[in-house]
This record gives structure tokens, sequence and C-alpha cells, in this order.
């Protein structure tokens, strides 16, 4: 199984392009708020709190976030992003884990407070 996840410091984060692509595979209709800030805010089918994209909210095994990350490279890397796609066996149940933005896959375990 692929997994992807921020290789770096900084945090998850989509480039432009590569959430226009990711629409694009989903058939999604795109829609873009440019922002004063300089950043673009994008949503689904049209502009509301309730269709604001996420990309934090994106399964990471997304087999349509792979292939963007796969095709477009480091150009899919957002804002201090540098993203990466790890295999890890099928049969495993995992989650993310990060520590300032830098992410790794670990395996599930039960945990006690």
């Amino acid at each position: 199984m692929k997994v992807v996840i921020n290789s770096d410091y900084g945090g998850f984060s989509l480039s432009d392009k590569a959430v226009e692509r990711l629409f694009a595979l989903k058939k999604w209709k795109l829609v873009k708020q440019d922002r004063d800030s300089g950043f673009t805010l994008y949503y689904k089918d049209y502009i509301g709190e309730d269709s604001i994209f996420d990309e934090r909210d994106l399964e990471r095994d997304d087999l349509d976030l792979i292939r963007v990350v796969d095709e477009l490279g480091d150009d899919a890397n957002g804002r201090f992003a540098s993203l990466s796609i790890v295999d890890i066996p099928d049969d495993v149940k995992w989650h993310i884990s990060e520590v300032d933005g830098l992410e790794h896959v670990a395996e599930d375990h039960r945990t006690w407070y």
C-alpha cells in the first residue's frame, strides 16, 4: 500500500497545481477564491463554509492523491511541504505521526493513559 506523507519539517500541504489536478481526477467542480493575503481558498462545487477544501482531510492512501504526488513530484509540494510516497505492507493497520510537520507512518498499537 502507498501512503503520502510530508517528509520534512513544515507540514502537509498541496500546491495550487496539485489541488487543481486532484479536482480534475476526482471530477469535482473547482471554485477558487483569491484572498488578499495571497492565499487561494478552494471550494468543492460552490463558495460556502461547508464546502471549503482542506487537503488535510484527505485519506493519505487516496489513489488520486498518490497519483498527483507521483505525477507532479516536487511541484505537488505546498508551502513548507516536502511530500513523498512510502510503501507499507497491505495488511498493516497504520496511522500518521508527526512532530513539527515532519511525518512518518507508524503501525497501530494499543495505548492507555
